[in-house]
């Protein structure tokens, strides 16, 4: 028997690099084109207007590119004002402390975790600016050190090169071949309705109530959460985009608002229906019969922004909203239990939102359609939401600000002590790297894929270190660049694990930067690279040691996250600020529920003390809680307090780690319930709303519980 022999190594690489090379879409090619176009008349249009540093225009150039026109110009916006920041700061602190390196270091270091925190609190695009900020001070200022004299010539200088490489990438983007928002945008939004319209089937068929129905439902939701996030952080670019999208940014962000609405009003109708078959055995004809209709009419509207869509019929939708109401009042022939009449006011009420909140929908994306054919969009007046809309963790961003400047400290030290020229580079690598990704839950492993990347760049830099001296003019220096940067920008488009296009790109076109100072020989290039993986090595080590946490304690602080939000929502507040609680809860649930997703998922499905359900079960709860704030005048006096004061202790108790109900809140819930049921308010309505907000509470908070006992039931007139 004749033993196989291996294939040999470099075999299967030759084998390998046509795959890769066949993969290439032309997309990619046509992005790559645009980077290297960009690149080069940046960095040409520096070098006549005799700039000190025309790479940093080159590199700026591929910092920003974007496959999206769009998110370029407003990548570019952010990290212009960034780099103004950061020089600035530099210009301050430089000077100020020149005779004491050690303060000099300090003081970058805070300023880097400064503006760290800060981006880590921002999660819209927006945050770019803070965290630029934060290592542009570093890069300008720790090689400036040396020369604290001409610091502000210095960050001048870097301004421009920046500037410059910004607006070039800008240009090229906008004007060649541009790719615009829209398709992905107008995609997310039929996405979206799709997910919705999905959920809202599997919610009111009949079979809804069975087990193998139910296990749809979580994924169902779990899409929806991750479209609304989706949709709010890729909308935060539109208003720079190339196209009449532009225009409809304001109904954009009014549909974000209606899409979290419509979610927590989707697991309201979902409970209340629930709930209503337990009571009743099952959903009784005329139960059913709404629900259908109320779906079918659902069916019934545009599925995409692309379609011509007529008005929403606003007869037909106030017939069905008659109707919803009516399932509320009506008992039929034989009275009904009071609890189960209460269930179907709750329904009803819950339901007459949703009509209201999906055709509320259907009008926005009819106007979208219209406004991206170029007619005009009202303007809209909206909460000040901003980033308050989206989760925060203030700890995990205070341990990140932390580790970034220990790493620069720790690499400033080292600098100081061996009095090592290229020492800056150390701390300028550690600065960028804690920065870069800050925002994951353990960065180390992509901060190592970096500096894997970088290692592959040494060769490949150091043979262009050695080629430079035979550049005799900028055509030969484009064609001796062409080859790796339009194969390196096929690739960065690549959302990939392991993607090591963008890092090796970095280490060339560092190299090619000692050529701006005449300091383009092996010597300094082998100290340069050996600081530059020592600074990167020092910022995955101290972020290992200071910042890395696993997926499934992030889960858990997400989660006591929104019973924090919760309890602070049930208690008493300015009108304002309350208001203003109330309009983006839904949407930081939605956050939260996107987040703890991936992490369960990535902990094998099952984090301890993380309930998957109980993410919905807040956003429930969050919407109940608000509609009770709103309705607090139809409770009796003595409960009013009472009630809320029972809700956000129980959440409380949650944040402290007690899972045990108190047996007080099941009561003051019952006792709330039927002061309400028994003395109708004259207004009319309110006493739905109030019904129906106690019922959710109670649904919510205490699941399990019996069916109140003696409850007697006097409607509103």
């Amino acid at each position: 028997m004749t033993a196989s022999v291996p294939e040999p190594r470099w075999r299967g690489t030759l084998l390998w690099w046509p795959r890769l090379l066949g993969s290439i879409t032309r997309a990619e090619l046509v992005f790559s084109l645009k980077c290297f176009a960009a690149a080069m008349l940046a960095m040409y249009v520096a070098s006549r207007a005799g700039l000190p540093r025309p790479f940093w225009s080159m590199l700026t150039a591929y910092v920003v590119a974007n496959p999206m026109a769009g998110a370029v110009r407003s990548k570019a916006l952010y990290r212009f004002c960034g780099t103004l920041i950061g020089s600035t700061a530099t210009v301050l602190i430089v000077p100020a402390l020149s005779n004491t390196p050690e303060l000099t270091a300090l003081a970058l270091a805070l300023w880097v975790a400064l503006c760290l925190y800060v981006s880590l609190l921002d999660r819209t695009p927006r945050a770019y600016l803070f965290m630029l900020a934060g290592y542009t001070a570093a890069l300008i200022g720790f090689p400036s050190v040396e020369t604290p004299t001409a610091i502000f010539d210095t960050a001048l200088a870097r301004v421009e090169e920046i500037g410059l490489g910004i607006l070039c990438a800008s240009l090229v983007h906008s004007l060649l071949l541009p790719t615009g928002l829209a398709p992905a945008v107008l995609g997310l939004l039929d996405r979206t309705a799709r997910d919705s319209r999905q959920w809202l089937h599997d919610v009111l068929r009949a079979d809804a109530g069975e087990g193998a129905a139910r296990q749809t439902f979580d994924a169902d939701r779990r899409r929806l959460a991750a479209d609304v996030t989706q949709l709010r952080m890729l909308s935060t670019h539109v208003p720079f985009d190339t196209s009449h999208l532009r225009w409809t940014s304001g109904a954009l962000a009014a549909m974000q608002h209606a899409t979290a609405a419509l979610t927590s009003l989707l697991a309201a109708v979902d409970d209340r229906l629930q709930a209503l078959r337990e009571a009743e055995g099952d959903l009784a004809p005329d139960v059913q019969a709404m629900t259908a209709r109320v779906d079918a009419w659902v069916q019934t509207l545009p599925s995409r922004i692309s379609e011509t869509a007529s008005p929403v019929d606003e007869a037909q939708v106030q017939a069905l909203l008659a109707d919803v109401r009516a399932l509320g009042v009506l008992a039929g022939e034989t009275p009904l239990p009071a609890w189960s009449h209460a269930l179907r006011l709750a329904l009803a009420s819950r339901l007459e939102e949703l009509v209201l909140a999906w055709q509320r929908c259907a009008e926005l994306r009819d106007e979208i359609g219209r406004g991206l054919g170029g007619a005009p969009v009202p303007t809209r007046r909206l909460p000040a939401l901003g980033a308050q809309a989206l989760h925060r963790d203030r700890g995990l961003a205070l341990l990140s600000a932390t580790a970034a400047a220990l790493a620069v400290l720790a690499c400033c030290a080292i600098w100081i002590a061996t009095g090592w020229r290229s020492g800056s580079a150390m701390a300028m690598m550690a600065a960028v790297f804690c920065s870069f990704f800050a925002t994951m839950d353990d960065p180390v492993p992509m901060i190592h894929g970096f500096l894997k990347g970088t290692l592959w760049s040494v060769p490949l830099a150091a043979a262009y270190v050695l080629a430079m001296p035979l550049v005799q003019d900028f055509g030969m220096l484009v064609l001796l660049c062409a080859p790796v940067f339009l194969l390196l920008g096929c690739f960065i488009p690549r959302a990939t694990p392991g993607n090591l296009a963008m890092p090796i790109l970095f280490g060339v076109a560092g190299a090619l930067s000692m050529h701006d100072t005449a300091t383009a020989d092996l010597v300094n290039f082998a100290n340069s690279m050996l600081a530059q993986v020592l600074g990167v090595v020092a910022a995955a080590r101290m972020t290992a040691l200071v910042r890395s946490i696993g997926a499934d304690v992030v889960a858990r602080r997400i989660q006591r996250a929104s019973w924090r939000e919760l309890a602070e929502l049930s208690a008493p507040a300015g009108a304002g600020r309350r208001q203003l609680r109330e309009d983006s809860y839904a949407a930081r649930l939605l956050d939260r529920i996107g987040l703890l997703a991936p992490r369960i998922a990535q902990a094998g499905g099952r984090i301890e003390g993380v309930v998957t359900d109980d993410a919905l079960r807040d956003l429930r709860a969050g919407a109940d809680i608000v509609a009770l704030q709103r309705a607090r005048s139809a409770l009796p006096k003595g409960a009013r307090a009472a009630v809320l004061a029972q809700v956000a202790a129980f959440f409380e108790a949650l944040q402290a780690g007690r899972r045990e109900r108190p047996a007080a809140l099941q009561q003051q819930l019952d006792a709330a319930l039927q002061g309400v049921l028994a003395e109708p308010t004259r207004l009319p309505g309110e006493q739905a709303r109030a019904v129906a907000a106690l019922v959710g509470l109670r649904r919510n908070l205490c699941p399990g519980a019996p069916p109140p006992q003696g409850l007697t039931m006097e409607m509103s007139r």
